[in-house]
């Protein structure tokens, strides 16, 4: 199976200019805890994501007001990890677990078009997949600085249009 066939398509973005609440908003009118920000409203050029712990742990814990903040301020920024939309579900799967993330933007020729949700693997793989799932969740559950698997040689760089890993916060 391939990122294609996984991904939700056009997903619900922001801009850094947007704020928080707005973010926020999208992430309870959407059931999600992800959004990408993007240059512009409706622009496919990603500037990075929010995520809903990113609000929770560099907004709110950090005691800002958030009502005035800007997504810019608390979005955890380009580069991050990212799909092609050919790479291969082992792909998907290596990556998310390697960094620890619940969801991955997928790009095309510098453009987002769509996202992966681990739930989008569990809807889509279901039972066929069941032990990669298990390992996903796992992975992405560990606590800070439990051992991780190395991702497999399968995933080459050009898979990748972005190498760094997302920090701690992000996830």
């Amino acid at each position: 199976m391939l990122a294609r066939d996984l991904m939700t398509i056009h997903p619900a973005t922001v801009t850094p200019d947007d704020s928080v609440p707005r973010a926020a908003a999208i992430m309870r009118e959407l059931d999600v805890g992800f959004v990408p920000v993007v240059d512009v409203p409706d622009g496919t050029k990603l500037l990075g994501v929010i995520t809903d712990r990113d609000i929770a742990v560099r907004c709110v814990a950090e005691g800002h007001p958030a009502a005035e903040c800007l997504v810019r301020l608390h979005m955890t920024p380009a580069p991050i990890d990212t799909v092609k939309p050919d790479a291969d579900l082992e792909d998907v799967l290596a990556l998310m677990e390697r960094d620890q993330v619940h969801r991955i933007p997928v790009m095309e020729k510098g453009a987002l078009v769509g996202v992966i949700a681990g739930a989008d693997i569990a809807r889509h793989c279901g039972p066929r997949h069941a032990k990669q799932l298990e390992e996903l969740l796992e992975a992405v559950s560990a606590p800070k600085g439990a051992a991780r698997k190395p991702v497999p040689r399968g995933i080459a760089k050009g898979k990748m249009t972005h190498g760094r890993k997302r920090t701690k916060a992000a996830r």
